[in-house]
């Protein structure tokens, strides 16, 4: 080992308050206080590593010190600037409160203060990372933190100020230290490899000051590792790259476009060269999400802000803004997602390639899957039972028309006119007896909506009615069917449900606040109070003759005017109808796609259908079984 070497970040640590890098609002606060002579007992210095804490208490603690001072300018030349320099535990004594954490630690610090410093005016204690004291050593501290001997200085420092207790707190002047930017790590990281000798560019020297996250001490040693590369070549952002375990811009282009593109085969291709070089599954995917949020920088920022804010040249601004010119912003936002999620996958995983390659699958799926346009097509055909031109149900009119209404009769949907065959009325006077008026109401109540009229609120039957009518949502309309309300009033509405499944799918944020709505609306108010549970005593049930069918509930294609004509049904309604809920209410996706499973007997002289399984069986082109 050669005696004469010094780590970079330790030759050029700053040994006067203006050669600290940022922090000017410390800088300024501090050559205040020394020029004006107003030194607090007791600092504390918190903040992330490597942005001068200790530097700056020892900058402190020799301007204090120095034969010419208090100065801002110390000599670096007198014993005691020395002893600071060279870390002599005389005057200023630092002690690393992470091996020294125990109440029999601080309380031989306490014995120590009382003595008069050797070479200084003051006798000054550095404690790095003081959070790690003990609740017994900080007590042990905290009176004589409080008032300390004239000649004592206390100056805390740590990363963790949470950690600290809010009485040390208060008996401390405090700094914040902030991250120091990028543009004045890379500044003095020139600065440094123009001293050394070092051959390095810009764009090397950008991408390990974005490395460091704002310290300077992690920028400076990894310039350090670096510069053993740069005595006859000049060190590149590959080696940088290669040195951090970083893939390079072209990679990740190429798999950000393989995604984007859904080019899954490729991507796993390309994937596997990469693992193969050696590169790790969490770096890779760390990688990726990097440049993914490069690539919403680019998408959303001004084209003069962009090479300053994702670190790339003009070059690759333009080619990572080609990419980003097909694909929506929210597209990206959810490659962010995804990406992050299986970070934390591989994280907790003994196979990393596996997880890695299904990311990889899972990503390219999402691009082609998640346009905005087509995401909002379908919760608008799902929620607002409103579905594109494409996919809408053919309107379907009765097969038996009144005769003395002077209109020219639909044709029947194929399979309800099948069905509807096997019922045959009677006679057709049955229906001629009819009023016209009457069966012309019928008919506009189908075909042009009229306004509604004001919500019956006369009782309990007509109050679940009303607020049922006010949900929009298939699923949660579906989901009311089996429950039984037990008290609507304007203070407070209390539905109840016989299974705990329910209960539980009911009381998630959005169906309780859809009932929340639907509850404001119906008696014209605002965070109306709703309470879903399981049945109780006392409890009284509402009766079935008067419960209301939701606004989804099927309705009959036909009915006969006069009961005595047909034959009663097989199966009753009811027990059809509570057939179909059942099947309806299987599983809580089943209730969130709004599919239903509809059974129907066709041994039965009545067919059930309704606007809202109609619109699920043309939008998802599927099928009554």
């Amino acid at each position: 080992m050669n005696d004469n070497y010094l780590p970079l970040y330790r030759k050029y640590r700053p040994q006067r308050l203006e050669e600290i890098v940022g922090q000017e609002h410390i800088k300024k606060t501090l050559k205040s206080a020394i020029e004006l002579n107003k030194i607090s007992h007791a600092y504390l210095f918190t903040g992330p590593r490597g942005t001068g804490k200790t530097s700056t208490a020892r900058i402190l603690a020799k301007s204090l010190n120095c034969i010419n001072g208090p100065t801002i300018t110390p000599c670096n030349e007198c014993p005691s600037c020395k002893d600071v320099t060279n870390t002599v535990p005389i005057d200023v004594i630092e002690i690393d409160a992470a091996s020294n954490r125990k109440v029999e630690d601080t309380q031989n610090i306490l014995e120590k203060i009382q003595y008069t410093p050797v070479h200084g005016r003051y006798k000054i204690y550095i404690i790095d990372e003081v959070h790690m004291l003990t609740n017994h050593a900080f007590n042990a501290l905290l009176k004589t933190l409080e008032e300390p001997p004239e000649n004592v200085i206390f100056i805390l420092a740590t990363t963790e100020v949470h950690k600290v207790l809010d009485t040390i707190k208060s008996r401390c002047q405090r700094f914040d230290f902030r991250r120091i930017t990028t543009e004045d790590i890379v500044k003095h990281l020139r600065y440094i490899s123009d001293k050394e000798g070092i051959k390095i560019n810009d764009e090397a020297l950008f991408a390990i000051a974005k490395n460091s996250a704002g310290g300077m001490r992690d920028s400076i040693a990894l310039l350090d590792q670096l510069s053993l590369l740069g005595v006859q070549t000049e060190v590149t952002l590959d080696d940088v790259n290669n040195m951090l375990g970083r893939l390079s811009f072209d990679i990740l282009q190429e798999i950000a476009r393989y995604i984007v593109n859904s080019d899954t085969r490729s991507a796993l291709e390309l994937l596997e060269k990469v693992y193969n070089s050696g590169n790790e599954p969490t770096l890779i995917l760390s990688n990726l999400c990097e440049y993914f949020k490069n690539m919403l920088v680019i998408k959303n920022s001004r084209p003069e802000l962009q090479e300053e804010l994702t670190g790339y040249n003009n070059a690759q601004v333009k080619e990572t803004a080609s990419l980003v010119n097909t694909i929506e912003t929210q597209q990206i936002i959810f490659l962010l997602e995804r990406t992050a999620h299986y970070i934390r996958e591989l994280k907790q995983t003994a196979n990393q390639y596996l997880w890695l390659e299904v990311a990889i699958i899972d990503l390219a799926n999402l691009a082609e899957n998640t346009e905005l346009i087509n995401l909002q097509n379908r919760i608008k055909a799902l929620e607002g039972g409103e579905i594109p031109k494409s996919s809408r149900p053919v309107k379907t009119t009765p097969a038996i028309k009144d005769e003395t209404v002077n209109k020219t009769p639909a044709q029947p949907h194929t399979e309800q006119a099948a069905l509807s065959a096997s019922v045959k009325p009677a006679a057709p006077q049955h229906f001629e007896q009819k009023p016209v008026q009457q069966k012309t109401t019928a008919e506009n109540t189908n075909q042009n909506p009229v306004p509604e009229a004001a919500p019956d609120l006369s009782g309990m039957a007509g109050l679940w009615s009303n607020l049922i009518k006010n949900i929009n949502s298939p699923s949660t309309q579906a989901l009311l069917r089996l429950a039984n309300p037990v008290k609507i009033t304007p203070e407070e509405v209390i539905i109840t449900f016989k299974q705990e499944i329910f209960v539980k799918q009911a009381n998630e944020d959005a169906k309780k606040q859809i009932l929340k709505d639907a509850a404001d609306k119906l008696f014209n108010q605002t965070n109306s109070h709703i309470t879903i549970r399981l049945p109780q005593s006392g409890d009284t049930p509402l009766p079935k003759s008067e419960a209301a069918p939701a606004a989804s509930a099927p309705q009959k294609i036909y009915k006969p005017q006069r009961a005595e004509t047909i034959q009663p049904p097989k199966t009753p309604a009811d027990e059809v109808y509570k057939a179909r809920q059942e099947m309806t209410i299987q599983t809580a996706d089943t209730i969130e796609t709004g599919a239903e499973n509809i059974e129907q007997d066709t041994n039965t002289d009545e067919v059930y259908s309704s606007d809202q399984t109609r619109m699920i069986v043309n939008l998802f082109d599927g099928k009554y079984i």
